[in-house]
């Protein structure tokens, strides 16, 4: 069973509010995304706010974030985790939809980070919160593509984290709505071993496409070093 907080080097995150928990692929987003010269970020899907903490600690004073969560706990746990942390003053939390937050019609984002519902037809739980978190009948891949069309400012980049099945679903959708897949980065269990997830980013304009690979552990269980570097800054382990 999760522990009710995550305590990172420079802040905190409570989680007992909210279905999904920090786990290392949420982790590895928040480290590994390209933030370089963003001054407006978009966190969708925000949970504990724990993405926001992470761009918001590798951005400038004058970055700012908005993080929107439809679930009202962890809209209100991300909101106190927020205010608890250095960066209050520069993340705004929205404790709504994404789509009553598209009708408020927000400036551009130079950046649009998500780790979406993905479940598209499996079997629910007894959990209301979790189903909320995990299927896609809150946010379809759709919805959240016609978004970035629109509010993604003409440079920026969209950084979604998605198992590499969904993920593969997710891209194809992207390209038919005018989007590039600019880098791929697979997140590994073991060096060559099983594929865990994928952080897709696109951008509108074309791009060349990259790939990397990120295994978390070596066969002795150990953190691999390019894990540990990446997180450096934020797991206190490291």
């Amino acid at each position: 069973m999760a522990n009710d907080y995550f305590q990172f080097k420079q802040f905190l995150i409570k989680q007992d509010q909210c279905a999904m928990k920090v786990c290392t692929d949420s982790c590895v987003l928040g480290a590994s995304v390209d933030v370089t010269d963003a001054k407006r970020i978009l966190d969708i899907g925000a949970g504990t706010g724990l993405l926001s903490l992470m761009v918001a600690q590798r951005t400038p004073e004058g970055t700012q974030i908005e993080a929107v969560e439809i679930d009202q706990a962890a809209a209100q746990q991300a909101k106190s985790n927020i205010e608890r942390s250095p960066w209050a003053s520069r993340i705004t939390s929205h404790a709504q939809s994404l789509q009553a937050f598209q009708e408020t019609k927000p400036a551009p984002f130079d950046v649009i980070i998500s780790n979406p519902p993905f479940f598209q037809a499996s079997l629910k739980s007894a959990d209301t919160a979790k189903n909320v978190a995990k299927h896609t009948e809150t946010l379809s891949f759709t919805e959240l593509l016609q978004f970035a069309q629109q509010f993604l400012a003409p440079d920026g980049k969209l950084h979604i984290l998605l198992p590499p099945h969904e993920a593969k679903v997710l891209e194809k959708e992207a390209h038919q709505l005018g989007f590039h897949t600019q880098h791929i980065l697979w997140l590994e269990a073991t060096p060559g071993g099983k594929l865990l997830r994928a952080i897709h980013s696109y951008t509108k304009a074309p791009a060349p496409l990259t790939q990397s690979r990120l295994p978390v552990r070596e066969k002795d269980n150990a953190y691999t070093a390019t894990f540990q570097e990446l997180l450096r800054e934020y797991y206190l382990i490291f």
